[in-house]
């Protein structure tokens, strides 16, 4: 089975490039050693644009084995994750696209991307109608850019039709995993899961999800809205009280602020103040009840909902994960080895 891994011309990641690398020989490995297979069963070439890439101010450089239109046939192609860079990293690796159409829609090649190489995909046009995901951090640009393709920005993983996408870096060795268990049965996939200890059961980004404000935008009265917003989740308003804040029709509002946030007020109302829950979960000891009220809500039973809804765990899970007061599992982990 051929498999391409691309390496973008400049403006990528050596973790997702090296990663499927070195994971794919280990499996090809394991299969000679235990006798499943005679010889490798992943054929991995590194799949170029140029001779030479070189990431991180040249730090580290990448020579591919093959130039993309080398590669007459593929099975399988890795489009690894692409530093975003203000749509750079992108436009320089746009010469890829023709060739990964071609393989995938005449030469029937899965595709799978990691972290921002959904970009990729997605200026294909092949997953124009279809869901896809990327790293959380870059879903509102990605919306922006491509409003035609259902983005998921809450999926570790997507699949329709042949094309995989994922979140971010860690979330792409998770869909490794899921293809090496396609390609090469359920105990290899086990193998390689506990090999390089790689958790396969998160099916959410949602709890790393930061909540950055969603500012990309150039309409000054709705960042004016979203301050007001922001400095006052606490208290209690309607709709109607920014629409004559703001003098702006109730329709209007909704409108001019979806096109700018992709959210209604209310949803990023409910936003805002997750985003405080979590911190007071991360920061301090105080109770759900003393967060809940902390943020504006009066019935524990529609904050936790909400909470788990918007996070995709509990606030009480969600503490036991990231509380600085309790120092999170790995602490207790590094405490629990030095008392003995």
């Amino acid at each position: 089975m051929h498999v391409s891994i691309i390496v973008p011309a400049t403006n990528g990641t050596v973790v997702s490039i090296a990663s499927p690398y070195k994971i794919l020989s280990a499996v090809n490995q394991y299969l000679i050693e235990t006798g499943q297979e005679k010889e490798p069963f992943f054929e991995v070439d590194l799949v170029g644009i140029e001779k030479e890439s070189t990431y991180y101010n040249g730090l580290f450089t990448i020579r591919p084995t093959k130039m993309i239109d080398e590669v007459d046939k593929t099975d399988l192609i890795i489009i690894t994750s692409v530093i975003w860079e203000n749509g750079a990293g992108l436009e320089k690796n746009t010469p890829f696209i023709p060739r990964i159409r071609k393989m995938h829609l005449e030469n029937k090649a899965v595709l799978a991307s990691i972290c921002p190489g959904s970009f990729l995909i997605a200026k294909s046009g092949l997953v124009d109608g279809t869901g896809c995901s990327t790293h959380w951090a870059f879903a509102n640009t990605f919306q922006e850019m491509f409003p035609k393709v259902n983005l998921a920005p809450h999926r570790i993983l997507t699949e329709y039709s042949g094309i995989y996408t994922s979140g971010g870096s860690h979330s792409g060795m998770t869909l490794l995993v899921h293809l090496i268990e396609k390609y090469c049965g359920r105990n290899t996939g086990n193998w390689t899961s506990k090999m390089f200890e790689l958790e396969v059961d998160r099916g959410s980004q949602s709890p790393f999800n930061i909540f950055q404000g969603q500012r990309n935008h150039e309409d000054i009265l709705i960042k004016e809205v979203q301050d007001f917003i922001e400095n006052n989740y606490q208290k209690k308003w309607q709709l109607n009280d920014l629409s004559k804040k703001f003098n702006l029709s109730k329709r209007n509002l909704l409108r001019r602020f979806k096109k700018a946030t992709h959210n209604t007020p209310i949803q990023y109302l409910q936003r805002v103040k997750m985003e405080a829950a979590k911190r007071d979960l991360e920061q301090t000891n105080h109770s759900i009840s003393e967060i809940m009220t902390g943020t504006g809500y009066n019935d524990v039973k529609a904050f936790r909902q909400t909470f788990k809804k918007m996070v995709g765990i509990s606030p009480s899970t969600y503490r036991s994960k990231y509380g600085r007061s309790k120092g999170g599992p790995l602490a207790k982990e590094i405490k629990d080895t030095k008392n003995g």
